[in-house]
This record gives C-alpha cells, structure tokens and sequence, in this order.
C-alpha cells in the first residue's frame, strides 16, 4: 500500500470514527457542566448544610424524591425506612440499578469551609449531636441527580429500564438490608446489573478508580462482655479486675491476625472502644470492648471471630472465672460482606471509560485500608453483576503541600474532612452516565 493511500485511510478512519466520538465526548463533558452550574452546585451545597443521621434522613429522602419526580422518574419513597427507589422505563432492554447512600454521620464539622455543616439532630439515644457528611455521601445523592437528568435527556439513547436507589443508613450497614427485608427486587424488578460509586478523599480530583476484584473488604462489628469481681481498689487481691482482664484479651487479640491468617491474606482487628469503673480506687465488676473485624472471605471471617472468642474466654480463665463468667462474644448483625465486583462487567466498562477519557484518567492501584460497605448486601444473593467504583475527591495541588510538609489531606470520617465539590460532582455524573449509557445502549 503506498503512502498516499495509507494517509487517505488514515483521514478516513478519523472523520468517521474517531472525530464523532471525540466530539462525543466533549459533548457529554460540556452538557455535565452546565447541568452543574444550572442545578447541581446549589443542591450540593443543600444537601451538604442539612446532613442527617442513618435511619433518619428524611429531609434527605424527600429532597431527593423530589428531584428525581420532576425529572419524570416513577418515585417510590420510604422503601426500608427512608430510602427511595426511582424508575425511568424506556422500552424492552435490561434493568440497570445505580445506588447513592445519603446518611451523615455524628461529627462536628471543624473543615473550615465557608458552607460547613452546623446542624445538629437528636440521636436514637436521646443525645442532641452535631451531623457532618464526613464521607462524601453529599457527593452521592447530588451526583444522583445530574445522572438521572442526563440519562433523562438521552432516551433516545438507549432502551431499558433504569433504576435509581437512595439508600439510607450505610454508614451503620443498615440500610441495604432494610431494602432488601422491604421486598426490593419482588416490588421493583431484579437488576441485570447494579453499580455505585464513592468519592474518596486519598485520590486526585479528575480521577477514577476501579479494579476487576474486591474493592472493599467484608466487616463485623463485635462486642466482648466481661464480667468481673469488684473491690476496694487497695484490696485488688479480693476481686478479679475487669480492666486488667480486658487489656489482657486487647493484646491478646494482636495475635489473632499474624497468628492465624496465612501470612499474604489480609484482616484486621481493632479494638475502638474500652469502657470499664466509675472511679480512682474502685475495682469495677464488668468492662465493655467494642470491635471492628475486616476479612476478605467467609472463610478468613470463620477464622478471625473464632480466634476473638478464643482469646476472650481463655483469658478469662486465666484470670481464675468460672466457665459460666468467661467474657461473652457477641457478633452484631451490623455485618457485611467484602464488596467484589463482577470482573466480566468491570472490564468491559473500565475499557468503555478508557475510550472515553482517555489515557491517565482511570487507575487501578493496591488498596490502603479495609473499608467496608452494604452495596453487597444488593448484589449477592441473588447474584448480580455489580462494579463498584471510585472518583477523586482532592485537588493535587493539596497532595502537593502534603509531600512539601503541609498539613495532611484529612481521611474520611473526620471533623476535617473535605472533597472538592465541583469535579468531584462532575466526574461522577460523567461517569456513571457514560457507564450506563454502555450498559443500557441500543
């Protein structure tokens, strides 16, 4: 083939593949934007001041419900308690289920942002606490809503029917399972795929993360009930102490993890809370623990709680308790799965993105921590092809200051943290939007 030829297919190939889907692109981008400054930024910034606890998110809920109403979907509102379901039928095709949890969390925002959070809620204790969105859910529910006008506005686009979820409660893994217990699937229709995303603070803005595996790991919640022998404090030998006791099966449980998993399988044990006595020179008669444990697998998750219950009741025994005084275990039904996701899916959505972003755009790195979600508790059982993913919420710049010795870019959960509204909103709609429109296309 000579040269002249080559450039003609070359120019030919570029007017009429790859020139539309550049302008396609672009396009998407463009309509992204205006969706944001026209709607978006604003009910970020609602969304953002009137955060509400797990189970409690009324106001949430029915802003929410609101939106998703005018923009024509079919609203289905108080599903397991505040959550809603969102349908939009547009002919014969799948069912595609995205989901945006919408719970705050009891933490009193000190970010420094001109729009900071400073409302207050009575907790299911009676307690009048401070709510802050310290996980981004704000950036869920909002990005929800730009998905939902998008996939809108482009029915011509595909066929099916897509189903949008507000869940509440993730925060305390209540949520899915509320749904779920609601008939969800008998009422509104099994997915043929489900997808969701979180934004994360350890991850540059315009960034998306997402892996053909597990991207959040399963998590129990467990308390250990130690019951002791109180005495005068200057008579220790008249009792058996609860706090020694509970510090004995706190470093005990250091163990369980190194001595137990096999050395290349990952798992956590934290204890977050000891609770024990009342004052300076009194031996108390009981002590609390509270736990969180992180595996990756039913059988690492069999193994880590039968090595706590292990550890505590020999402990006791050390101590000189009778069996029936030997601390008790308790495994909270706040529990779940690792989150995995389908790996046939996410192929061939992370291939749609890299064609549609570009190069650079999407990663796919080694996971820091052991986080843990209820999107599972969606997906699996019955089994539904689901991806789960992730979008930057940090501007590099701060990332920059970080390495230069400058303050630390704050972790989720905390009084400080903070995500950049404005791409972190725009890359998720975009996402999601370019994802579904793959999945539910004609």
């Amino acid at each position: 083939m000579n040269l002249p030829r080559r450039l003609a297919i070359a120019f030919s190939l570029f007017i009429t593949v790859i020139a539309p889907a550049l302008l396609a692109n672009e396009a998407l981008e463009a309509e992204v934007k205006a969706v944001y400054d026209s709607k978006l930024k604003d009910l970020f910034l609602y969304f953002h001041q009137n955060p509400e606890l797990s189970t409690m998110e009324h106001k949430t809920s029915a802003r929410l419900a609101d939106e998703l109403t005018a923009l024509g979907y079919t609203v289905h509102r108080n599903v397991g308690g505040t959550g809603i379901v969102a349908l939009l039928e547009n002919g014969e095709g799948p069912l595609v289920m995205f989901r945006a949890d919408m719970d705050g969390l009891p933490v009193e925002e000190k970010s420094g942002l001109a729009y900071a959070s400073r409302a207050k809620q009575v907790d299911p204790n009676g307690n009048e606490v401070f709510v802050m969105h310290a996980c981004g859910h704000d950036v869920h529910i909002t990005s929800l809503v730009g998905t939902a006008q998008l996939m809108a506005e482009k029915r011509d686009q595909w066929r099916g029917t897509l189903m949008l979820i507000g869940q509440p409660a993730e925060e305390r893994v209540l949520g899915a399972a509320a749904m779920r217990a609601d008939n969800l699937w008998q009422r509104f229709g099994q997915p043929d795929y489900a997808m969701a995303f979180h934004v994360t603070s350890v991850m540059p803005t315009g960034m998306i993360g997402a892996s053909t595996d597990s991207p959040y790991s399963g998590a129990d919640t467990v308390d250990i009930y130690i019951t002791g022998v109180g005495a005068h404090g200057a008579s220790p030998h008249r009792g058996i102490d609860p706090i020694v006791l509970g510090s004995q099966i706190v470093m005990g449980l250091q163990t369980v993890v190194s001595r137990t998993l096999p050395p290349r399988r990952p798992g956590v044990i934290t204890v977050g809370a000891f609770h024990s006595g009342t004052k300076h020179n009194i031996i108390s008669d009981a002590a609390h623990l509270q736990l969180t444990v992180r595996s990756e697998s039913p059988e690492d998750r069999t193994l880590l709680l039968d090595g706590i219950r292990r550890v505590a009741e020999n402990m006791g025994r050390v101590a000189g308790l009778p069996d029936e005084l030997l601390p008790e275990v308790v495994v909270s039904e706040e529990s779940v799965p690792p989150t995995l996701n389908d790996k046939a899916l996410a192929e061939r959505v992370m291939a749609r993105w890299e064609a549609h972003f570009g190069d650079g755009v999407l990663v796919s790195g080694e996971r820091l921590g052991m986080g843990a979600e209820d999107f599972p508790i969606f997906t699996i059982d019955p089994y539904i092809p689901s991806l789960y993913f992730a979008v930057g919420g940090t501007p590099p710049e701060d990332f920059s200051r970080e390495r230069a010795g400058g303050p630390p870019v704050p972790s989720h959960h905390s009084p400080l943290f903070k995500i950049e509204p404005d791409a972190s909103v725009a890359l998720g709609v975009e996402a999601s939007v370019t994802a579904l429109l793959y999945l539910l296309g004609s």
